[in-house]
């Protein structure tokens, strides 16, 4: 959650929001580990994008049950969903590196 190697826990992975370096500055561990590796981030940050979604869909559809406003939850939902997986970007690639650590990698 702290954006940092999984492997030592140096930090500086990304030169800017978007752009992760090849290799941790640190123990060297390379990140992309082949083509299509990043496909694990992307079900993350959607995964994340989808739970804030229903954290705000939910208790506001149940507030207001017999006359949903449709209008005003989706002009709070639709630009959520574009601004929270931009937000949600570096995290979700980190998330996935601990996570491809943890299972895949011998200790």
């Amino acid at each position: 959650m702290r954006r940092r190697c999984p492997r030592c826990g140096a930090g500086h992975l990304f030169r800017r929001w978007f752009r992760l370096v090849p290799d941790c500055p640190q123990c060297g561990l390379h990140f992309e580990r082949e083509e299509g590796y990043w496909v694990g981030a992307i079900a993350i940050n959607l995964a994340i994008a989808g739970a804030v979604f229903v954290i705000v869909f939910v208790p506001w559809a149940a507030a207001t049950v017999p006359d949903i406003p449709v209008a005003p939850i989706l002009a709070v939902a639709i630009p959520l969903m574009i601004v929270v997986p931009v937000v949600a970007y570096p995290w979700s690639k980190t998330i996935w590196m601990a996570l491809d650590r943890a299972f895949l990698e011998p200790l």
